[in-house]
Protein backbone atom coordinates (compact mmCIF):
# COMPACT_ATOMS: atom_id res chain seq x y z
CA UNK A 1 0.00 0.00 0.00
CA UNK A 2 1.22 3.55 -0.62
CA UNK A 3 2.03 6.19 2.00
CA UNK A 4 -1.07 8.21 3.00
CA UNK A 5 1.03 11.40 3.02
CA UNK A 6 2.03 10.72 -0.59
CA UNK A 7 -1.64 10.23 -1.47
CA UNK A 8 -2.61 13.56 0.12
CA UNK A 9 0.26 15.49 -1.47
CA UNK A 10 -0.09 13.88 -4.92
CA UNK A 11 -3.83 13.37 -5.22
CA UNK A 12 -4.00 13.91 -8.99
CA UNK A 13 -1.10 11.54 -9.69
CA UNK A 14 -2.64 8.89 -7.46
CA UNK A 15 -6.08 9.24 -9.05
CA UNK A 16 -4.52 8.91 -12.50
CA UNK A 17 -2.77 5.71 -11.40
CA UNK A 18 -6.03 4.29 -10.05
CA UNK A 19 -7.76 5.15 -13.31
CA UNK A 20 -5.07 3.30 -15.26
CA UNK A 21 -5.68 0.18 -13.18
CA UNK A 22 -9.42 0.41 -13.75
CA UNK A 23 -10.46 1.51 -10.26
CA UNK A 24 -13.68 3.52 -10.04
CA UNK A 25 -14.66 5.92 -7.28
CA UNK A 26 -17.04 3.32 -5.82
CA UNK A 27 -14.10 0.89 -5.65
CA UNK A 28 -11.75 3.30 -3.89
CA UNK A 29 -12.68 6.90 -3.06
CA UNK A 30 -9.53 8.99 -2.44
CA UNK A 31 -11.53 11.92 -1.04
CA UNK A 32 -13.26 9.64 1.48
CA UNK A 33 -9.91 8.10 2.43
CA UNK A 34 -8.30 11.50 3.04
CA UNK A 35 -11.33 12.73 5.01
CA UNK A 36 -11.17 9.62 7.18
CA UNK A 37 -7.47 10.21 7.80
CA UNK A 38 -8.18 13.78 8.92
CA UNK A 39 -10.94 12.57 11.29
CA UNK A 40 -8.52 10.07 12.82
CA UNK A 41 -5.83 12.75 13.24
CA UNK A 42 -8.33 15.12 14.91
CA UNK A 43 -9.61 12.38 17.23
CA UNK A 44 -6.08 11.43 18.24
CA UNK A 45 -5.34 15.09 19.10
CA UNK A 46 -8.52 15.53 21.16
CA UNK A 47 -8.06 12.14 22.88
CA UNK A 48 -4.53 13.06 23.85
CA UNK A 49 -5.74 16.41 25.26
CA UNK A 50 -8.41 14.62 27.31
CA UNK A 51 -5.86 12.10 28.62
CA UNK A 52 -3.51 14.91 29.66
CA UNK A 53 -6.30 16.79 31.41
CA UNK A 54 -7.45 13.64 33.23
CA UNK A 55 -3.87 12.98 34.37
CA UNK A 56 -3.66 16.49 35.80
CA UNK A 57 -6.91 15.99 37.71
CA UNK A 58 -5.69 12.63 39.02
CA UNK A 59 -2.56 14.33 40.32
CA UNK A 60 -4.71 16.97 42.10
CA UNK A 61 -6.84 14.44 43.99
CA UNK A 62 -4.13 13.55 46.49
CA UNK A 63 -3.52 17.14 47.57
CA UNK A 64 -7.18 18.29 47.35
CA UNK A 65 -9.19 19.07 50.44
CA UNK A 66 -12.09 16.89 51.50
CA UNK A 67 -14.49 19.50 50.13
CA UNK A 68 -12.72 19.74 46.71
CA UNK A 69 -12.03 16.04 46.18
CA UNK A 70 -15.59 14.84 45.18
CA UNK A 71 -15.83 17.53 42.49
CA UNK A 72 -12.41 16.67 41.05
CA UNK A 73 -13.21 12.92 41.08
CA UNK A 74 -16.54 13.54 39.29
CA UNK A 75 -14.85 15.70 36.68
CA UNK A 76 -12.10 13.09 36.18
CA UNK A 77 -14.73 10.36 35.77
CA UNK A 78 -16.61 12.43 33.17
CA UNK A 79 -13.37 13.00 31.25
CA UNK A 80 -12.64 9.28 31.42
CA UNK A 81 -16.03 8.46 29.92
CA UNK A 82 -15.52 11.07 27.19
CA UNK A 83 -12.04 9.66 26.49
CA UNK A 84 -13.43 6.12 26.26
CA UNK A 85 -16.12 7.24 23.78
CA UNK A 86 -13.53 8.97 21.62
CA UNK A 87 -11.24 5.92 21.72
CA UNK A 88 -14.10 3.68 20.59
CA UNK A 89 -14.88 6.09 17.74
CA UNK A 90 -11.19 6.26 16.87
CA UNK A 91 -10.93 2.46 16.79
CA UNK A 92 -13.90 2.25 14.43
CA UNK A 93 -12.49 4.89 12.05
CA UNK A 94 -9.00 3.35 12.21
CA UNK A 95 -10.36 -0.07 11.26
CA UNK A 96 -12.22 1.46 8.30
CA UNK A 97 -9.12 3.40 7.25
CA UNK A 98 -6.83 0.34 7.50
CA UNK A 99 -9.18 -1.70 5.32
CA UNK A 100 -9.28 1.03 2.67
CA UNK A 101 -5.48 1.20 2.69
CA UNK A 102 -5.22 -2.58 2.34
CA UNK A 103 -7.42 -2.33 -0.75
CA UNK A 104 -5.20 0.39 -2.23
CA UNK A 105 -3.26 -0.96 -5.24
CA UNK A 106 0.28 -0.17 -6.25
CA UNK A 107 0.44 2.62 -8.81
CA UNK A 108 1.63 1.40 -12.22
CA UNK A 109 4.78 2.51 -13.97
CA UNK A 110 4.34 5.28 -16.52
CA UNK A 111 6.10 2.94 -18.95
CA UNK A 112 3.53 0.16 -18.57
CA UNK A 113 1.11 -0.18 -21.53
CA UNK A 114 -2.23 1.48 -20.87
CA UNK A 115 -5.09 -0.98 -21.21
CA UNK A 116 -8.20 -2.39 -19.59
CA UNK A 117 -7.56 -6.17 -19.80
CA UNK A 118 -5.34 -8.88 -21.30
CA UNK A 119 -6.49 -8.06 -24.82
CA UNK A 120 -4.38 -4.90 -24.60
CA UNK A 121 -1.15 -6.51 -23.41
CA UNK A 122 1.80 -5.80 -25.70
CA UNK A 123 4.06 -8.44 -27.23
CA UNK A 124 7.64 -7.18 -26.91
CA UNK A 125 9.44 -9.89 -28.89
CA UNK A 126 9.31 -13.47 -30.13
CA UNK A 127 12.22 -15.79 -29.39
CA UNK A 128 12.94 -19.17 -30.96
CA UNK A 129 11.44 -20.98 -33.93
CA UNK A 130 8.24 -22.95 -33.62
CA UNK A 131 8.81 -26.64 -34.47
CA UNK A 132 7.90 -27.63 -38.02
CA UNK A 133 6.38 -31.09 -37.64
CA UNK A 134 5.96 -33.40 -40.66
CA UNK A 135 3.48 -35.56 -38.76
CA UNK A 136 0.19 -35.05 -36.91
CA UNK A 137 0.93 -33.34 -33.61
CA UNK A 138 -0.17 -35.07 -30.40
CA UNK A 139 -1.26 -33.02 -27.40
CA UNK A 140 0.30 -33.62 -23.99
CA UNK A 141 -2.56 -35.86 -22.87
CA UNK A 142 -2.10 -38.18 -25.88
CA UNK A 143 1.64 -38.28 -25.24
CA UNK A 144 1.07 -39.19 -21.59
CA UNK A 145 -1.37 -41.96 -22.52
CA UNK A 146 0.91 -43.36 -25.21
CA UNK A 147 3.95 -43.54 -22.93
CA UNK A 148 2.19 -44.60 -19.68
CA UNK A 149 3.28 -41.36 -18.02
CA UNK A 150 0.20 -40.54 -15.93
CA UNK A 151 -2.78 -41.80 -13.91
CA UNK A 152 -5.18 -38.95 -14.61
CA UNK A 153 -8.47 -40.85 -14.45
CA UNK A 154 -7.49 -42.90 -11.42
CA UNK A 155 -6.20 -39.91 -9.44
CA UNK A 156 -9.42 -38.01 -10.17
CA UNK A 157 -11.32 -40.77 -8.34
CA UNK A 158 -9.05 -40.28 -5.33
CA UNK A 159 -8.44 -36.53 -5.28
CA UNK A 160 -11.08 -35.01 -7.53
CA UNK A 161 -10.80 -33.02 -10.73
CA UNK A 162 -7.87 -30.75 -11.62
CA UNK A 163 -5.38 -33.02 -9.92
CA UNK A 164 -2.60 -35.02 -11.50
CA UNK A 165 -0.38 -38.03 -10.91
CA UNK A 166 2.50 -38.40 -13.36
CA UNK A 167 4.97 -41.27 -13.34
CA UNK A 168 7.98 -42.92 -14.91
CA UNK A 169 10.06 -40.70 -17.21
CA UNK A 170 7.66 -37.76 -16.99
CA UNK A 171 7.88 -37.69 -13.19
CA UNK A 172 11.66 -37.77 -13.48
CA UNK A 173 11.52 -34.96 -16.05
CA UNK A 174 9.45 -32.81 -13.70
CA UNK A 175 12.03 -33.15 -10.93
CA UNK A 176 14.91 -32.69 -13.36
CA UNK A 177 13.50 -29.38 -14.55
CA UNK A 178 13.34 -28.08 -10.99
CA UNK A 179 16.87 -29.25 -10.19
CA UNK A 180 18.15 -27.59 -13.36
CA UNK A 181 16.44 -24.30 -12.45
CA UNK A 182 17.68 -24.45 -8.85
CA UNK A 183 21.25 -24.90 -10.08
CA UNK A 184 20.74 -22.06 -12.56
CA UNK A 185 19.52 -19.73 -9.81
CA UNK A 186 22.40 -20.75 -7.52
CA UNK A 187 24.82 -19.77 -10.29
CA UNK A 188 23.21 -16.32 -10.28
CA UNK A 189 23.74 -15.91 -6.52
CA UNK A 190 20.34 -17.01 -5.19
CA UNK A 191 19.98 -18.77 -1.83
CA UNK A 192 18.02 -21.97 -2.30
CA UNK A 193 15.32 -22.28 0.35
CA UNK A 194 12.47 -24.74 0.78
CA UNK A 195 9.44 -23.27 2.49
CA UNK A 196 6.13 -24.56 3.92
CA UNK A 197 2.92 -24.48 1.95
CA UNK A 198 0.87 -23.32 4.94
CA UNK A 199 0.49 -19.78 6.20
CA UNK A 200 -1.22 -17.73 8.85
CA UNK A 201 -3.62 -15.05 7.61
CA UNK A 202 -1.41 -12.00 8.13
CA UNK A 203 1.17 -12.95 5.45
CA UNK A 204 -1.65 -13.18 2.88
CA UNK A 205 -2.37 -9.50 3.49
CA UNK A 206 1.35 -8.79 3.32
CA UNK A 207 1.76 -10.50 -0.04
CA UNK A 208 -1.42 -9.02 -1.51
CA UNK A 209 -3.64 -12.12 -1.87
CA UNK A 210 -5.95 -10.54 0.69
CA UNK A 211 -8.25 -8.72 0.55
CA UNK A 212 -8.28 -9.14 -3.26
CA UNK A 213 -8.43 -12.90 -3.97
CA UNK A 214 -9.95 -14.75 -1.03
CA UNK A 215 -11.92 -17.06 -3.33
CA UNK A 216 -8.65 -18.38 -4.82
CA UNK A 217 -7.22 -19.56 -1.50
CA UNK A 218 -7.70 -22.83 0.35
CA UNK A 219 -8.54 -22.27 4.02
CA UNK A 220 -8.56 -24.83 6.86
CA UNK A 221 -10.82 -23.31 9.55
CA UNK A 222 -10.15 -25.96 12.19
CA UNK A 223 -6.48 -24.91 12.24
CA UNK A 224 -7.06 -21.30 11.12
CA UNK A 225 -4.41 -21.81 8.46
CA UNK A 226 -4.20 -21.23 4.69
CA UNK A 227 -2.55 -23.15 1.86
CA UNK A 228 0.01 -21.11 -0.03
CA UNK A 229 -0.31 -20.41 -3.77
CA UNK A 230 3.39 -19.54 -4.20
CA UNK A 231 6.64 -19.48 -2.23
CA UNK A 232 6.54 -15.70 -2.71
CA UNK A 233 3.84 -15.56 -0.01
CA UNK A 234 6.13 -17.12 2.59
CA UNK A 235 9.34 -15.39 1.49
CA UNK A 236 7.69 -11.97 1.51
CA UNK A 237 6.94 -12.29 5.25
CA UNK A 238 10.06 -14.21 6.24
CA UNK A 239 11.81 -11.00 7.34
CA UNK A 240 8.67 -9.05 8.30
CA UNK A 241 9.08 -6.26 10.90
CA UNK A 242 12.87 -6.38 10.60
CA UNK A 243 15.21 -3.46 9.92
CA UNK A 244 17.98 -4.78 7.69
CA UNK A 245 21.39 -3.29 7.06
CA UNK A 246 21.84 -1.89 3.55
CA UNK A 247 24.90 -4.15 3.33
CA UNK A 248 22.59 -7.18 3.47
CA UNK A 249 20.89 -6.13 0.24
CA UNK A 250 20.04 -7.46 -2.21
CA UNK A 251 18.67 -10.68 -0.75
CA UNK A 252 18.02 -13.29 -3.44
CA UNK A 253 15.86 -16.32 -2.66
CA UNK A 254 15.16 -19.34 -4.86
CA UNK A 255 12.09 -20.69 -3.06
CA UNK A 256 10.84 -24.21 -3.70
CA UNK A 257 7.48 -25.47 -2.47
CA UNK A 258 4.25 -27.25 -3.37
CA UNK A 259 1.57 -24.68 -4.21
CA UNK A 260 -2.22 -24.75 -3.98
CA UNK A 261 -4.84 -22.71 -5.83
CA UNK A 262 -8.59 -23.16 -5.97
CA UNK A 263 -8.83 -21.78 -9.53
CA UNK A 264 -12.30 -20.55 -8.57
CA UNK A 265 -12.37 -17.99 -11.37
CA UNK A 266 -11.42 -20.48 -14.07
CA UNK A 267 -14.61 -22.53 -14.40
CA UNK A 268 -14.70 -24.40 -17.70
CA UNK A 269 -11.12 -23.45 -18.66
CA UNK A 270 -8.39 -26.03 -19.27
CA UNK A 271 -10.07 -28.69 -17.17
CA UNK A 272 -8.24 -31.51 -18.97
CA UNK A 273 -4.62 -32.40 -18.44
CA UNK A 274 -1.87 -30.48 -16.73
CA UNK A 275 -2.44 -26.81 -17.57
CA UNK A 276 -4.61 -25.68 -14.66
CA UNK A 277 -4.46 -27.88 -11.56
CA UNK A 278 -5.12 -27.30 -7.86
CA UNK A 279 -1.72 -28.46 -6.61
CA UNK A 280 1.61 -27.95 -8.38
CA UNK A 281 5.34 -27.55 -7.76
CA UNK A 282 7.09 -24.22 -8.18
CA UNK A 283 10.59 -22.81 -7.92
CA UNK A 284 10.22 -19.05 -7.38
CA UNK A 285 12.67 -16.20 -7.77
CA UNK A 286 12.27 -13.57 -5.03
CA UNK A 287 14.37 -10.43 -4.55
CA UNK A 288 14.58 -7.89 -1.71
CA UNK A 289 16.54 -4.79 -2.71
CA UNK A 290 17.08 -1.12 -1.89
CA UNK A 291 14.31 1.47 -2.18
CA UNK A 292 15.57 2.87 -5.47
CA UNK A 293 13.45 2.52 -8.60
CA UNK A 294 16.53 2.23 -10.82
CA UNK A 295 17.76 -0.61 -8.58
CA UNK A 296 14.48 -2.54 -8.64
CA UNK A 297 14.09 -1.98 -12.39
CA UNK A 298 17.58 -3.44 -12.83
CA UNK A 299 16.54 -6.55 -10.88
CA UNK A 300 13.26 -6.75 -12.78
CA UNK A 301 15.24 -6.94 -16.00
CA UNK A 302 17.62 -9.50 -14.47
CA UNK A 303 14.82 -11.80 -13.30
CA UNK A 304 13.31 -11.72 -16.76
CA UNK A 305 16.68 -12.52 -18.34
CA UNK A 306 17.13 -15.55 -16.07
CA UNK A 307 13.75 -16.99 -17.04
CA UNK A 308 14.52 -16.39 -20.69
CA UNK A 309 17.80 -18.26 -20.19
CA UNK A 310 15.83 -21.19 -18.77
CA UNK A 311 13.45 -21.35 -21.73
CA UNK A 312 16.36 -21.08 -24.17
CA UNK A 313 18.19 -23.89 -22.35
CA UNK A 314 15.01 -25.97 -22.64
CA UNK A 315 14.95 -25.07 -26.37
CA UNK A 316 11.39 -23.77 -26.21
CA UNK A 317 9.97 -20.99 -28.42
CA UNK A 318 8.40 -18.18 -26.39
CA UNK A 319 7.37 -14.56 -26.45
CA UNK A 320 7.79 -11.71 -23.96
CA UNK A 321 4.59 -9.83 -23.09
CA UNK A 322 4.42 -6.40 -21.43
CA UNK A 323 1.32 -6.58 -19.22
CA UNK A 324 -1.01 -3.59 -19.42
CA UNK A 325 -2.16 -1.52 -16.44
CA UNK A 326 -5.63 -3.08 -16.28
CA UNK A 327 -4.37 -6.68 -16.28
CA UNK A 328 -1.38 -6.56 -13.94
CA UNK A 329 -3.18 -6.84 -10.59
CA UNK A 330 -3.13 -4.73 -7.46
CA UNK A 331 0.43 -5.32 -6.16
CA UNK A 332 2.23 -4.73 -9.46
CA UNK A 333 4.20 -1.67 -10.55
CA UNK A 334 5.42 -3.35 -13.76
CA UNK A 335 4.90 -6.87 -15.06
CA UNK A 336 6.22 -9.01 -17.90
CA UNK A 337 4.97 -12.49 -18.74
CA UNK A 338 6.77 -15.17 -20.70
CA UNK A 339 4.40 -17.21 -22.83
CA UNK A 340 5.64 -20.48 -24.31
CA UNK A 341 4.42 -22.02 -27.57
CA UNK A 342 1.94 -24.93 -27.22
CA UNK A 343 1.73 -26.72 -30.61
CA UNK A 344 -1.53 -28.62 -30.01
CA UNK A 345 -3.33 -25.39 -29.10
CA UNK A 346 -1.59 -23.31 -31.77
CA UNK A 347 -0.97 -20.52 -29.26
CA UNK A 348 1.39 -19.20 -26.60
CA UNK A 349 0.55 -19.94 -22.95
CA UNK A 350 1.93 -18.14 -19.88
CA UNK A 351 4.67 -20.06 -18.05
CA UNK A 352 6.46 -17.22 -16.19
CA UNK A 353 5.24 -13.99 -14.59
CA UNK A 354 7.85 -11.37 -13.64
CA UNK A 355 6.79 -8.49 -11.38
CA UNK A 356 8.30 -5.42 -9.75
CA UNK A 357 6.27 -4.68 -6.59
CA UNK A 358 8.42 -1.70 -5.42
CA UNK A 359 7.72 -0.97 -1.71
CA UNK A 360 4.02 -1.93 -1.80
CA UNK A 361 4.50 -5.30 -0.08
CA UNK A 362 7.21 -4.01 2.27
CA UNK A 363 4.83 -1.39 3.69
CA UNK A 364 2.35 -4.18 4.45
CA UNK A 365 4.98 -6.39 6.13
CA UNK A 366 6.93 -3.48 7.67
CA UNK A 367 10.19 -4.71 6.15
CA UNK A 368 12.80 -1.93 6.16
CA UNK A 369 16.54 -1.25 5.99
CA UNK A 370 18.87 1.43 7.29
CA UNK A 371 20.59 3.36 4.49
CA UNK A 372 24.38 3.67 4.69
CA UNK A 373 24.50 7.24 3.40
CA UNK A 374 22.28 9.01 5.92
CA UNK A 375 21.17 6.35 8.40
CA UNK A 376 17.51 6.80 7.42
CA UNK A 377 15.18 3.81 7.65
CA UNK A 378 13.41 3.01 4.36
CA UNK A 379 11.05 0.35 3.07
CA UNK A 380 12.70 -2.20 0.77
CA UNK A 381 11.56 -3.04 -2.75
CA UNK A 382 10.46 -6.62 -3.55
CA UNK A 383 10.30 -8.46 -6.87
CA UNK A 384 9.30 -11.95 -7.95
CA UNK A 385 9.34 -14.17 -11.00
CA UNK A 386 8.68 -17.80 -11.77
CA UNK A 387 11.75 -19.99 -11.99
CA UNK A 388 9.71 -22.93 -13.21
CA UNK A 389 6.20 -24.14 -12.38
CA UNK A 390 5.21 -27.72 -13.08
CA UNK A 391 3.26 -29.50 -14.36
CA UNK A 392 2.22 -26.49 -16.49
CA UNK A 393 5.69 -26.17 -18.03
CA UNK A 394 5.63 -29.86 -18.98
CA UNK A 395 2.87 -29.17 -21.50
CA UNK A 396 4.88 -27.04 -23.96
CA UNK A 397 8.03 -29.04 -23.17
CA UNK A 398 6.81 -32.48 -24.24
CA UNK A 399 4.68 -31.11 -27.10
CA UNK A 400 7.49 -29.07 -28.67
CA UNK A 401 10.03 -31.89 -28.33
CA UNK A 402 7.82 -34.75 -29.52
CA UNK A 403 8.66 -37.14 -32.33
CA UNK A 404 6.37 -39.02 -34.71
CA UNK A 405 6.63 -42.21 -32.60
CA UNK A 406 5.54 -40.38 -29.44
CA UNK A 407 8.99 -40.14 -27.90
CA UNK A 408 10.20 -36.81 -26.53
CA UNK A 409 13.67 -35.37 -27.08
CA UNK A 410 15.62 -34.04 -24.10
CA UNK A 411 17.56 -30.82 -24.80
CA UNK A 412 21.33 -31.14 -24.41
CA UNK A 413 21.61 -28.95 -21.30
CA UNK A 414 18.96 -30.97 -19.44
CA UNK A 415 20.36 -34.39 -20.33
CA UNK A 416 22.75 -34.59 -17.33
CA UNK A 417 19.71 -34.19 -15.04
CA UNK A 418 17.99 -37.09 -16.84
CA UNK A 419 20.85 -39.57 -16.44
CA UNK A 420 22.31 -38.68 -19.81
CA UNK A 421 19.38 -39.90 -21.91
CA UNK A 422 18.62 -37.97 -25.09
CA UNK A 423 15.08 -39.22 -25.51
CA UNK A 424 12.25 -40.54 -23.32
CA UNK A 425 9.17 -42.62 -24.12
CA UNK A 426 8.21 -46.25 -24.74
CA UNK A 427 9.99 -46.29 -28.10
CA UNK A 428 13.12 -44.47 -26.89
Amino acid sequence: MPDIKFIIENKDIVQNGLNKKGYRKEDLDIDALIELYKKIAALKTSSQALAEEKNKLSAQIKSASNEERPSIIAKSKALGEEFKAKEEELSKFQEEFDLMMLKFPNLPSNDAPLGKDDSENVVVRYVGDKPDFDFEVKDHIELMDLNDWAEMERIAKVSGTRTYAIKNDLAKLELAMHMFVIDKLRSHGFQVITVPSISKEKPLYGQGYLPFSRDEIYYMPQDDIYLSGTAELILNSLRADEILSENELPILYAGFSPCFRREAGAAGKDTRGLVRVHQFMKTEQFVICKNDISESEKWHKKLLEISEEILKDFELPYRVVDICTGDMGAPKYRQYDLETWVPSQNCYRETHSCSNITDWQARRTNLRYRANADGKVKFVHTLNNTGIATPRALVPFIENHQNADGTVNIPEKLQPYMGGVKKIGKNA
